[in-house]
C-alpha cells in the first residue's frame, strides 16, 4: 500500500460523516447521472472516503451488489477490519423465522467478508409490529452470539420512531432529516434519543439529490417540487453560498450530535462534500430556514410517497 494513502488520518479519524454505499450496487436517486460505478470508480469513492476520515459504511441487502462491492474493495484496501460496517436485513425474508433472519444476517457477513457486524438493522419501520411477537428474541440472540454489535431500525415516520425508542435492544435509530424536512427534529425524536444513549443517524440530507439540482433538472413527475428550489436558489443569493454549503451546513449546525450519512456517484462528489462538511464557513440561519419550510408537504420530503 503506498505510503499516501493515510495522508489524511490525522485529520480526522471519527467523522460524524457515514458513507451511504446505495450508489455502489444500484443505480440510486433521481439525481443520478452516471449510474452504478464500476468496480475501479467503487475503489476511489470507498478510498477518498477513508482519506477523508469516514470510519463508517452503510449498506443494505436490498442495494444491489453493494455489500460484495464494499466488502471487496474494502478488503482490497487492507482497512475492513477498521471500518464499522451497518447493514439492512432484505424487507422481503420472513421476520417472523428465525432461521431465514440467520441465514440472511450469515449471508451478509460472507459478503462482506467479517465475522462481526457493527450494525443490524431492519430496513422498514413496520417490522417493529414484530418485536413482541419474537423478533426481539432473535436479533438479541445474534448479539448474545457475537455477531452484531448493535441493532437499529430505519424509519419513516416519528410516530414509529418513538416505538423504537421504547426498546432496549434497539441502539440505532437512522431517520430523514434536511433543510426542509425537520420533522423527527420537532418531534423530539433526537432529544429522547440522546436521553436514552441512542445513536442517530441522518439520511436523505440532499433527498436523494433533489435539493442539489437546478429548477430545469427537475423530473417532470416531481415539478411540484420546484418551489423548493426556488427558494433554495434565493437563499443561495442572499447569503452568497453554494447548495452543498447551505444544505451541508444547517445539517451540521441543527445536529451536532447525529451521524450523517452521504452517498456519492464519484470520488469527486464525495471528495467536495467531505471538504465542504469540513470547511469553516459558519451558518448562522437555521431560524430563519425553520420559518421557511415549516408544515412542509409529506408527498415532496418523504421519498416513498414520490410518484414512480
Amino acid at each position: 500500500m503506498d505510503s499516501g494513502f493515510f495522508k489524511y488520518r490525522t485529520i480526522l479519524d471519527h467523522s460524524q460523516l457515514i458513507l451511504g454505499t446505495a450508489q455502489l450496487g444500484m443505480d440510486y436517486g433521481i439525481a443520478n447521472k452516471t449510474g452504478k460505478p464500476d468496480m475501479q470508480m467503487a475503489h476511489d469513492i470507498l478510498r477518498t472516503a477513508w482519506e477523508g476520515g469516514i470510519r463508517q459504511f452503510d449498506t443494505a441487502q436490498a442495494y444491489g451488489e453493494s455489500e460484495k462491492i464494499l466488502g471487496k474493495v474494502l478488503s482490497d484496501l487492507g482497512i475492513l477490519n477498521q471500518a464499522k460496517l451497518i447493514t439492512k436485513l432484505a424487507p422481503d425474508i420472513n421476520h417472523s423465522n428465525n432461521q431465514d433472519i440467520a441465514d440472511a444476517l450469515m449471508k451478509s457477513l460472507e459478503n462482506l467478508k467479517i465475522e462481526r457486524l457493527y450494525g443490524l438493522m431492519l430496513h422498514h419501520e413496520e417490522f417493529l409490529d414484530l418485536f413482541e411477537g419474537g423478533l426481539s428474541d432473535i436479533l438479541a440472540d445474534f448479539i448474545d452470539q457475537g455477531l452484531v454489535d448493535n441493532i437499529g431500525m430505519s424509519l419513516y415516520s416519528p410516530a414509529k420512531a418513538k416505538v423504537a425508542l421504547e426498546y432496549d435492544l434497539i441502539s440505532i435509530l437512522q431517520v430523514p432529516a434536511n433543510i426542509c424536512d425537520h420533522r423527527f427534529y420537532e418531534t423530539g425524536i433526537f432529544h429522547l434519543a440522546e436521553k436514552k444513549g441512542i445513536h442517530m443517524y441522518i439520511r436523505s440530507i440532499f433527498l436523494q439529490g433533489l435539493l442539489l439540482m437546478g429548477k430545469n433538472e427537475i423530473p417532470e413527475k416531481m415539478k411540484y417540487s420546484a418551489s423548493i428550489v426556488e427558494i433554495l436558489e434565493s437563499l443561495c443569493k442572499e447569503f452568497n453560498i453554494s447548495r452543498q454549503v447551505l444544505t451541508l451546513g444547517y445539517i451540521k449546525q441543527k445536529y451536532p450530535q447525529a451521524f450523517v450519512i452521504i452517498g456519492a456517484e464519484t470520488k469527486e462528489q464525495l471528495a467536495d462534500n467531505i471538504a465542504v462538511w469540513n470547511s469553516d464557513q459558519a451558518l448562522s440561519i437555521t431560524g430563519k430556514v425553520d420559518a421557511i419550510f415549516a408544515d412542509m408537504d409529506e408527498k415532496i420530503i418523504n421519498p416513498t410517497l414520490w410518484p414512480h
